[in-house]
């Protein structure tokens, strides 16, 4: 069951999904805006983050069933 509250987990989920795949792609480029190190700590930080809203989430929905 959909709930308000995992509705905004899995919304956090794919906006760390979005974060980290665009800063893989600045990594790609050779030359991030950003630089290398916070472009790298994005990826370490937001790659995490997905899985833990993405379950988060899931859990949420199945404790509402």
């Amino acid at each position: 069951m959909w709930t308000p509250k995992s509705g905004l987990l899995l919304l956090c989920s794919c906006l760390a999904a979005i974060s980290a795949v665009a800063a893989i792609f600045e990594l790609s480029t050779g030359q991030p805006d950003w630089g290398t190190g916070p472009t790298s700590l994005l990826i370490g930080v937001a790659v995490p983050l997905v899985g833990v809203f993405f379950y988060a989430a899931v859990r949420d929905a199945r404790a509402n069933m």
